[in-house]
């Protein structure tokens, strides 16, 4: 799972595991993300539920037991976290380097 945990996450899934440090079940999920991006990101159910099963696979989240069991809701596990922190140095890694080689610090 190595491979995995260095691939460099898209955008919607890094929002989507930024939204499970609470747990959440889908639609409050893709509320959050449209809410994080002031709405420049707009994640439909197909993808969403795409993506939380892939993200179950890998054992970045997991199904969280909440007061209603009718809605299924989800929550970030240790290694999803992990991934987001990679992610996160990943990113600032991007924008040091942009900002060197054009010059523009902002």
């Amino acid at each position: 799972m190595g491979a995995q945990k260095n691939s460099p996450l898209t955008e919607a899934v890094f929002y989507i595991l930024l939204s499970l440090y609470t747990p959440l079940h889908g639609y409050g999920i893709m509320q959050n993300v449209k809410k994080l991006t002031e709405g420049r990101l707009n994640i439909g159910a197909g993808t969403l539920y795409g993506a939380l099963n892939t993200l179950l696979s890998k054992g970045f989240i997991s199904v969280y037991s909440g007061d209603d069991p009718a809605k299924k809701e989800y929550i970030i596990t240790q290694e999803g976290k992990s991934a987001v922190d990679t992610e996160i140095l990943r990113l600032k890694e991007l924008v040091a380097n942009g900002e060197k080689i054009t010059g523009e610090s902002k």
